[in-house]
């Protein structure tokens, strides 16, 4: 561990958010959950969470004072398009306020959640994921990308057989990930404060999954 980290988690509310959380309290990090205003409405999940809409700029650099690493899980599916989410608002707009307030703040790590084809984008999913992407490598803060494929556990449906698929035809960018198993690679990254400049995905995002297991 590269002395001790302060991590704020944008995104703690969602499948990925919750798994880390709790492994982060169990090993008892020192993490700020970022919880929405809307959604603390109905009951703030977390204790010490930060309720701050995240437009709020001077609201949000109060909240992330301190902190050495911003871990950004926040992203939508289209299915949630009814309830007001968009790919420009949830995956690019957050992800703007983030690392602009990072890097006022000083932060000296942020962790973002893309997508396995974010490199080659085809369609809006993950055109929105490679402009999140460019917006952090921009943002002066050095930063970690995590490129995943499919999840399984806490809420998700693998694809049946696609596992063992990916596996026999080597198609490692598109193997299953166990969601808990990706946010144990999250936190070893996060705590580690490496690799940096990297983006992760397939052989090498497998081989971190593996070391973290």
């Amino acid at each position: 561990m590269v002395g001790e980290r302060r991590l704020f988690v944008a995104g703690a509310t969602g499948s990925t958010g919750r798994v880390l959380m709790r492994l982060a309290g169990e090993r008892g990090l020192s993490v700020t959950p970022h919880v929405r205003v809307q959604r603390a409405a109905g009951g703030v999940p977390f204790p010490d969470a930060a309720v701050c809409d995240l437009t709020d700029a001077d609201a949000l650099d109060r909240a992330m004072a301190g902190v050495t690493t911003v871990v950004q899980l926040i992203g939508t599916t289209k299915k949630r398009f009814a309830r007001g989410d968009t790919y420009e608002s949830s995956d690019v707009g957050t992800t703007a306020c983030l690392a602009a307030s990072a890097a006022r703040v000083g932060a000296d790590h942020f962790v973002l959640l893309s997508s396995v084809g974010a490199g080659r984008p085809l369609g809006a999913y993950l055109h929105a994921k490679a402009r999140a992407e460019a917006i952090v490598r921009d943002a002066g803060v050095p930063y970690t990308i995590f490129r995943p494929s499919m999840f399984e556990g806490a809420g998700h449906r693998g694809i049946p057989g696609a596992r063992a698929f990916t596996t026999l035809f080597g198609l490692d960018r598109y193997r299953p990930i166990v969601v808990e198993d990706l946010a144990r690679a999250l936190l070893v990254v996060a705590c580690e404060r490496a690799p940096l400049g990297a983006v992760l995905e397939g052989r090498s995002l497998l081989e971190l999954v593996a070391r973290a297991g």
